[in-house]
């Protein structure tokens, strides 16, 4: 499917905008926004020939403005972006790992120019950060989730969602509070878990892990990805991974009470169940 809007401009050269770049390659003329400029020279030897350390050029005739930064700096970029020039008619969204926030922050600055805002979550990530880990085929089966409680026009919120089925998403609609108790269950749960292995697996002797097989390496996988970025999205999401925690402590209270009163038909009643989930995964 090929995607609808001409002009886009992403704000963030991390690896979700510079993937986005990288699959839209002939297909649009975008362009890359660095707030620091001596990224620019590094992004151009890369190979990202659009890459602009100027918002107002950034910004100029864009029909489409993904913000592509930690949501804690959202509200002042946009500020910065609608007083650089961004057209009235341009549809803005983010690919933020939290919706509530975005929502409740980045609306109100939009009422005066009424821009529409149209949340975007493609789950599309990895432990891996920045521009060089950025692939064209990054969003390829990915799932992106939509958010629309600042309530844009449905044929807008149409012709976003075909943007992202274009570059290879298939999509789901949810509000902001659902979609961000989904993702503390499926996305910022694994993280604290990882986490947590990690700790109770090496703190005692890190040089432990040269002995363990790939379960280790496996499940503490995404525990390697970006402690300030990721410490940002647990607190702005921190009542749904609280929450989830819980569910999670109490879980293992039930496999320490089987290991403590010897109960290995419990063991693997408790295994039995967890395969069966882990079964439906694809």
């Amino acid at each position: 499917m090929s995607q609808s809007f001409q002009k886009i401009g992403i704000l963030g050269g991390g690896l979700l905008g510079g993937s986005v770049v990288l699959a839209l390659r002939e297909q649009a003329d975008v362009r890359l926004w660095f707030r620091n400029a001596e990224a620019i020279v590094s992004a151009r030897e890369m190979g990202f020939a659009c890459a602009t350390a100027n918002l107002s050029e950034a910004v100029s005739g864009l029909d489409l403005l993904i913000l592509a930064v930690p949501v804690g700096a959202m509200p002042s970029l946009l500020s910065a972006a609608v007083a650089a020039g961004l057209p009235k008619d341009c549809i803005v969204t983010d690919v933020g790992s939290v919706k509530a926030a975005p929502h409740r922050d980045l609306a109100p600055i939009l009422a005066n120019s009424c821009n529409p805002f149209i949340g975007s979550h493609p789950m599309a990530g990895s432990e891996r950060n920045g521009l060089a880990a950025a692939r064209g085929d990054l969003f390829q089966n990915a799932a992106c989730l939509l958010t629309n409680d600042s309530s844009a026009a449905l044929d807008l919120c149409e012709k976003l969602e075909n943007f992202w089925i274009s570059l290879g998403c298939h999509t789901r609609w949810l509000g902001a509070s659902d979609h961000d108790r989904l993702v503390a269950r499926i996305s910022h749960l694994p993280h604290v878990t990882a986490a947590a292995t990690a700790f109770a697996a090496l703190s005692a002797n890190a040089s432990d892990g040269q002995f363990s097989g790939g379960g280790l390496r496996d499940t503490t996988r995404v525990a390697g990805g970006n402690p300030e970025m990721w410490a940002e999205i647990l607190y702005e999401n921190r009542t749904e991974v609280a929450r989830s925690v819980g569910e999670t402590i109490a879980k293992l209270d039930e496999f320490l009470i089987a290991l403590d009163v010897a109960n290995q038909e419990e063991l693997q009643k408790l295994l039995i169940e967890a395969k069966a989930l882990r079964d439906t995964l694809s």
